[in-house]
């Protein structure tokens, strides 16, 4: 899991990158909700070198419930903030870290959250 600053070309371009490089062999299909968009140079110039393995498909404007990465959102926010205050900034980005910690030992759940698979499959020891 990569955290970055919200709208960075040179950030969007480092997870496009990360990305590719997780997975080198597949084609990869990344929902795009345009909030920033990869026209802009970096970004840009990471799909055109995945030479058609990285395909975006935009989602129209203000759709979250088309996003289904505003479902994992809406999960992240009943277990990790809701009804908590946290003393810092940090504090909360280390529980959401936590939280996604445990997802990259089940990415089933993930799945399951998103609707991407039966929730009774994802079940993880």
């Amino acid at each position: 899991m990569l955290f970055r600053p919200p709208k960075r070309r040179k950030e969007i371009a480092e997870v496009l990158q990360a990305l590719l490089a997780k997975h080198p062999e597949e084609t990869l299909y990344l929902a795009w909700d345009n909030a920033t968009t990869p026209e802009e140079e970096d970004g840009e110039a990471v799909v055109r070198s995945a030479a058609g393995r990285l395909v975006l498909l935009s989602l129209p404007t203000d759709s979250p419930w088309l996003n289904p990465l505003e479902m994992l959102w809406r999960h992240l926010r009943r277990e990790v903030t809701h009804g908590e205050l946290f003393a810092s900034v940090k504090m909360l980005v280390t529980a959401a870290q936590d939280l996604f910690a445990r997802y990259n030992h089940c990415p089933q759940q993930v799945l399951s959250i998103i609707g991407a698979i039966p929730k009774n499959l994802s079940v993880c020891t």
